[in-house]
């Protein structure tokens, strides 16, 4: 435990350090090195008395070499003018009332940049300062949250521009030259027009599902779901579109749990993983529904769906990124964002979906539901 104590007086004229409270750290019996943030504890005097391995591993200064020195000194900060962060800050000589500072970004030597937060902890209300403690924290998972909604921002807008543009172009071609067109040229624009429509609703729909699945509000709406005959819906649909009957093969085990799931929830999972095996994959595309064990612990049943096809596949170096945003398997379009929210669907579900390699040599998602009931049943 990177703790030490200095030589100092710890208490206003007691010659010793005053013994830990219920709520310290030693009286919970908590080794400050398993906390996950930097911990920075300077007693009365201002000298450094506790250090702990996230600290060091943030500052890249060993506890050894902070324990007893003053604050200012082993914690060196500056704001991002420049500015001298403890002597800004002054908490041992500046207001009686103040009780810490929020947190925000500051600069260690180097131009290390890391998120500090202080609490001045007194006896009394408006007493001297007593400990000032100091929270440390990497800015990376930051940055890399802040990425990502560049990225998404980026992506929405590339992706809005095109259909977009479309719409303007042919609504004002048809305005103002409506009468020498013919009425097939006119279908024609229009029919572009609604497809271009239907796909910025698709991406608003996206968004709006990422939000609520980034919020931990994504609503599951349970009623009983036929997953074979849903899937049945999906070929049928493709055979409709053109696409032969043989590209598909639909395994169902008999006799499966009753399911109780969101039925558009899971139609979007199924659209969005046979699509992708269509537009992706090769050969055959394999859709098997079988009984399993509940992923969720206290249920026995589960129903489990597999996608496969016979295409190449996907690289196993990509295997852990399938389901993060804006993974795309090809080149061949898309917003990147479909697995994701398919995840997102599936664990609001209870339930767990994997991705692996096909007997076939192509991809195989799978996905497991918990059978579940609405709670008016259970």
């Amino acid at each position: 435990m990177s703790v030490g104590t200095s030589n100092a007086p710890g208490g206003r004229g007691t010659g010793r350090v005053p013994a830990p409270r219920h709520g310290d750290l030693t009286g919970l019996g908590i080794d400050p090195d398993e906390l996950p943030d930097g911990l920075v504890v300077a007693d009365e005097q201002g000298l450094v008395v506790c250090f702990n391995a996230a600290a060091a591993r943030i500052t890249a200064t060993a506890p050894a070499d902070a324990l007893g020195q003053r604050l200012e000194k082993a914690l060196p900060l500056e704001d991002l003018e420049g500015r001298r962060w403890w002597q800004l800050t002054d908490p041992y000589g500046g207001l009686a009332i103040r009780v810490g500072q929020p947190e925000r970004n500051l600069l260690l030597p180097g131009g290390r940049e890391v998120l500090v937060s202080a609490r001045y902890v007194r006896a009394e209300p408006t007493g001297p300062v007593r400990r000032v403690v100091v929270s440390l924290r990497d800015t990376e998972a930051r940055r890399r949250t802040e990425r990502s909604h560049a990225e998404l921002i980026a992506t929405v807008a590339h992706e809005l521009r095109s259909p977009l543009t479309s719409v303007k172009g042919f609504t004002a071609t048809l305005l103002a030259k409506w009468e020498r067109f013919t009425d097939d040229q006119k279908r024609l624009m229009l029919e572009t027009v609604d497809a271009d429509a239907d796909r910025v609703t698709r991406l608003i729909a996206e968004l709006l599902d990422i939000s609520r699945i980034d919020s931990g509000r994504l609503e599951v709406r349970r009623q009983p779901v036929d997953i074979g005959a849903a899937v049945g819906r999906h070929i049928q649909a493709y055979v409709a579109a053109g696409l032969p009957a043989d590209r598909f093969l639909l395994r169902v085990e008999q006799p499966l749990p009753a399911l109780w799931a969101d039925p558009d929830k899971v139609d979007q999972v199924l659209s969005n993983l046979i699509e992708n095996a269509v537009r992706h994959g090769e050969g055959t595309v394999t859709i098997a529904i079988t009984a399993t064990a509940s992923p969720r612990e206290g249920e026995d049943a589960g129903t489990s769906v597999t996608v496969s096809d016979e295409g190449p596949g996907i690289p196993e170096e990509s295997m852990n990124r399938v389901f993060t945003r804006f993974w795309r398997g090809s080149k061949r379009g898309g917003t990147g964002l479909g697995l994701y929210i398919v995840k997102g669907i599936v664990e609001a579900h209870g339930g767990t979906i994997t991705v692996g390699r096909a007997p076939g040599g192509g991809a195989e998602f799978r996905f497991t539901l918990p059978v579940s009931a609405p709670a008016y049943l259970a």
